[in-house]
């Protein structure tokens, strides 16, 4: 979803790339540049620094694929997510076909047909107690992973260290 502002991805990075930190310096190099030279401007394009989170896709992919899809309407750009023509939301829904993007596993499983699925998404996406914004937005903010203390756990392990979801600022000293 490209906002004014700012840009949310959901990336699933093939096993080769090491880093979304220079993925993410590329992109938003290149869109800048193009930007730009399009509009003869200069500076930067995006707000502050990328934040990034990891997944449990089983249990929060649709859920961030929602939360993605409905910042305009979040924003009040746009009443409806199917009328802002710069985010996913229009493709999962059935309402174009988008060449660009890759469905996830999950999503593909959501049904069998495409229009069964997206009729599915509509509803996910229609919900009007959204599954886990709050969260969402709590951990994308802070650069926590999207997941369980399970997942977390299981991260940490393969990554090494202890993850785990904190409040905001430093633990208070005993």
């Amino acid at each position: 979803c490209l906002m004014t502002n700012h840009v949310h991805l959901v990336l699933v990075p093939p096993p080769e790339t090491s880093n979304v930190s220079r993925l993410m310096k590329v992109l938003a190099a290149r869109q800048t540049r193009y930007f730009n030279r399009i509009h003869s401007r200069t500076g930067t394009l995006w707000e502050g620094r990328f934040k990034s989170s990891a997944i449990d896709s089983s249990a929060y992919l649709l859920a961030c694929y929602r939360y993605v899809e409905l910042n305009p309407v979040r924003a009040g750009m746009v009443t409806r997510p199917a009328d802002y023509q710069w985010s996913s939301y229009r493709a999962h829904a059935g309402l174009e076909y988008r060449p660009e993007l890759d469905d996830h596993e999950e999503f593909l499983n959501l049904a069998h047909n495409p229009t069964a699925r997206a009729r599915a998404y509509r509803k996910i996406v229609e919900n009007p107690n959204g599954p886990n914004d709050d969260f969402i937005r709590t951990t994308t903010g802070r650069n926590q992973p999207i997941g369980s203390a399970d997942f977390c756990t299981d991260l940490g392990d393969r990554l090494g260290f202890v993850i785990r979801h904190r409040g905001q600022g430093r633990p208070p000293n005993d």
